[in-house]
């Protein structure tokens, strides 16, 4: 299974596009996304990806909590299973407990992984390159004993994404 996972879109829905396109090139089956979406047209890339995805509001969000019966948004943290596995997705990282096979979150616009006590902690990073000039997102293959978790980024003004990869055994 290949989950892609971006946070911190932001306004940059040119830039949403571009990542939901190359997750989507990359095999992904679902789109994650940590919140700070901030426009409705970056809930409509997610719609229009015809992925099955989920999203939770962020702290910039306030704006797009009408839309909430229209697009798959949630108040975090929300708690989901895809397969046999258990989610816990959210914005800002202040629930970062072991209550969940994998834990995802944004806000703080870095990239982060790590795999502890049996439950993987993911940040995919900014799509919106405002803390840095870098555009960045994650897939997450979910193999039955071993996570690969390929970070993807870019320089805003670069055609072509770099890749690292980290692999957890279960």
């Amino acid at each position: 299974m290949k989950i892609g996972i971006l946070s911190d879109s932001h306004l940059k829905s040119d830039y949403t596009k571009e990542v939901i396109d190359f997750l989507k090139a990359q095999k992904c089956e679902y789109l994650i996304h940590a919140g700070d979406l901030c426009i409705e047209k970056n809930l409509q890339l997610l719609e229009e990806s015809e992925l099955k995805y989920i999203a939770v509001f962020g702290n910039n969000d306030r704006a797009l909590l009408s839309l909430s019966s229209k697009y798959n948004i949630k108040a975090e943290p929300y708690y989901f299973k895809i397969q046999d596995l258990k989610f816990k997705l959210m914005h800002l990282p202040y629930h970062l407990t072991p209550d969940s096979d994998i834990v995802i979150f944004g806000h703080t616009h870095e990239f982060e992984c790590d795999y502890k006590n049996k439950t993987l902690f993911l940040n995919p990073g900014e799509v919106c390159a405002r803390e840095k000039p870098l555009i960045e997102c994650v897939k997450l293959e979910i193999n039955e004993n071993e996570y690969i978790i390929t970070r993807y980024y870019k320089n805003k003004n670069e055609e072509n994404f770099k890749k690292e990869e980290i692999i957890y055994e279960k």
